[in-house]
C-alpha cells in the first residue's frame, strides 16, 4: 500500500485497469471537455493562446516526423535536445488551448495532471526503450536530459529530420487536420457564433 499522497498519485496512474478504461475513453471524454471548454472562451485571450498551442503542436509534429518507432533509437531532430520532446509539444498544444479561457486555475489544474500523467508515462515508456535499445539508451539518458533542453549533443546536419515513413506511421497529417478543425471551431466558438 502506498505511503504518502504522491505514491497514492503514482499508483492511480500506472494501474492498468485504470490506464485501459482511460485509453478507451479519451475520444469521447475528449470530446465533452473540448465541449464543455467552448463555453469558457475569451475573446481576448483567444490569440496568445493559439499561438502557444500551435508551437506547441508544431514541436509535436516536428517530433512525429521524426521518430522512428520501435526500429531506431530517435537521436536527431527535437531528440537532440531533450528526451521527451512530444510530450512537452502536447503539453504546450493543450496549455495553449486552456488559455483561450484566461481560467488560471484551469490551466494549473490541467498542469499538475499532466505532470503526473507525462512522468509516469515517460518512466514506463523509458523501461521498454531500455529492453529494445539497452546501453545505447543508457547513453543516450546519461547525455540529454528528459525535460529541460541542452545543447549537449547539438549537430546542425541533424535538426532537419523529417522523413516519409515516420510521418505516415504516427499519422502526422491526421494530427495535423484534426488539430487544425479545433482551431476553427473555437475560432468560430470565440468570435462568431
Amino acid at each position: 500500500m502506498p505511503d504518502n499522497f504522491l505514491d497514492r498519485i503514482n499508483t492511480l496512474f500506472n494501474d492498468p485497469k485504470i490506464r485501459k478504461v482511460l485509453v478507451n475513453l479519451r475520444l469521447p471524454l475528449g470530446i465533452v471537455l473540448f465541449l464543455l471548454m467552448l463555453t469558457l472562451l475569451k475573446p481576448v485571450w483567444f490569440f496568445p493562446g493559439l499561438l502557444v498551442s500551435i508551437l506547441g503542436e508544431a514541436l509535436q509534429i516536428w517530433c512525429m516526423s521524426t521518430i522512428k518507432t520501435k526500429k531506431t533509437l530517435t537521436v536527431t531532430g527535437p531528440y537532440m535536445f531533450v528526451r521527451n520532446p512530444m510530450y512537452i509539444g502536447r503539453y504546450f498544444l493543450i496549455l495553449g488551448i486552456l488559455m483561450m479561457t484566461g481560467n488560471l486555475w484551469l490551466m494549473l489544474l490541467a498542469t499538475i495532471i499532466y505532470y503526473f500523467y507525462m512522468v509516469n508515462r515517460v518512466n514506463r515508456e523509458e523501461k521498454i526503450l531500455l529492453d529494445l535499445f539497452g546501453e545505447d539508451y543508457e547513453q543516450f539518458r546519461r547525455d540529454i536530459p528528459p525535460y529541460l533542453p541542452t545543447f549537449k549533443r547539438f549537430d546542425k546536419n541533424k535538426l532537419r529530420s523529417f522523413n516519409a515513413e515516420s510521418i505516415k506511421q504516427n499519422n502526422v497529417m491526421t494530427n495535423m487536420i484534426a488539430t487544425g478543425v479545433c482551431y476553427i471551431v473555437l475560432f468560430l466558438f470565440t468570435f462568431v457564433w
